[in-house]
């Protein structure tokens, strides 16, 4: 797939962001609330928009909508320690491991299986560093250790990646859509011609 510029990556870029402020800031009341799409975000990011300023972005995004939760909106910072600083990398495996994928990614179902594919395996690393980071460094387990942890691990692991799939599966069903759409536009345009 061909890197989106101009109006396409900014309506892409706005759309992710959209996405994101919608589902990471938890002030909307609970009959609005999504689950966190910040993860699927960054995976897709990575997909369409793929600058690496465009990464940075997300970052700061992700940063000012937490402080704004925390300062403004009640949210509690149970989840904000020294771990807080392991999210960048977190979010640049999603990032980067949907910009490495992108140039494979079509239309066609096996495109698309792998894209999902990536997203699996991006978003469980993604987890793992994320999860592991607050629970060794994040100092709000006295006794930590390697049974707790896995327990930890299975027990949000699975929310945190089934939430990042779905979302992304969305977004590829959008795709999908959208490619045989301009194929078929593609088509008729051709045989207009001839």
């Amino acid at each position: 797939m061909k890197m989106p510029t101009g109006p396409r990556f900014a309506v892409l870029a706005l759309l992710l962001v959209l996405v994101m402020m919608a589902t990471r800031f938890k002030h909307f009341g609970d009959m609005l609330h999504l689950p966190d799409a910040s993860m699927a975000v960054f995976f897709l990011g990575g997909v369409y928009l793929r600058r690496h300023w465009a990464f940075v972005g997300m970052l700061l995004l992700a940063v000012a909508l937490d402080w704004v939760s925390i300062t403004y909106a009640g949210v509690g910072d149970f989840c904000v320690t020294a771990a807080y600083a392991f999210l960048p990398l977190a979010y640049g495996v999603l990032w980067y491991a949907g910009r490495g994928y992108a140039p494979k990614l079509t239309g066609q179902f096996h495109s698309l299986a792998g894209a999902f594919g990536v997203g699996f395996v991006a978003a469980a690393l993604s987890f793992a560093i994320s999860n592991g980071s607050f629970y060794w460094l994040g100092g709000r387990y006295p006794d930590p250790n390697v049974a707790q942890y896995l327990a930890r691990l299975w027990q949000w692991g699975p929310l945190f990646v089934r939430t990042t799939l779905s979302y992304i599966a969305a977004a590829l069903i959008v795709h999908a859509v959208c490619a045989r759409l301009a194929a078929h536009s593609a088509s008729t345009h051709h045989h207009q011609e001839a």
